[in-house]
């Protein structure tokens, strides 16, 4: 009876046992999910507030460059005024040929500002592509007119 009893007691102390451990485990578990979810969640504000200041810093920077760009653009507008105005004063004949040349200058400025004014700094548009080929744009332009007055002295 003895045997039996001490089996009874250590079944039971095992099954107790067996029992609070996997209990144990089970709130492990669950606190270690909650804590994983915790930190996606904490990950996910972190990637917003990151979207957030890259937007900020993009709106800043776009503002600067579509400044920049304008007083650019009024700098070609000027010296594609002067261009005609030299062109007027000359009395030459090649002035038909110098005025299409002009004035294929200033609808190519003019395109410009309207493609800087079109242009809308959103999440969805490629600034650094849209800024690339803008300046690109500009650089041409100021070539051409470079170009073209370097021609004109001769």
């Amino acid at each position: 009876m003895k045997k039996i009893i001490f089996i009874i007691t250590v079944i039971m102390f095992s099954t107790a046992t067996l029992f609070t451990s996997c209990k144990s485990s089970t709130k492990e578990e669950e606190e270690a999910r909650e804590k994983v979810q915790e930190e996606q969640e904490d990950v996910q504000e972190a990637k917003e507030d990151l979207n957030e200041v890259k937007r900020q810093a993009n709106a800043e920077e776009w503002q600067n460059f579509k400044d920049e760009m304008n007083a650019a653009i009024a700098k070609n507008d000027a010296k594609i005024e002067e261009l005609k105005q030299k062109i007027k004063n000359t009395g030459k004949e090649a002035n038909a040929e110098y005025d299409k040349k002009v004035d294929a200058l200033k609808e190519k400025n003019e395109n410009l500002k309207i493609k800087m004014d079109a242009y809308k700094n959103d999440v969805n548009s490629d600034w650094q592509s849209f800024k690339r080929e803008f300046n690109h744009d500009m650089d041409e332009l100021g070539n051409a007119l470079n170009d073209f007055t370097v021609n004109n002295k001769k």
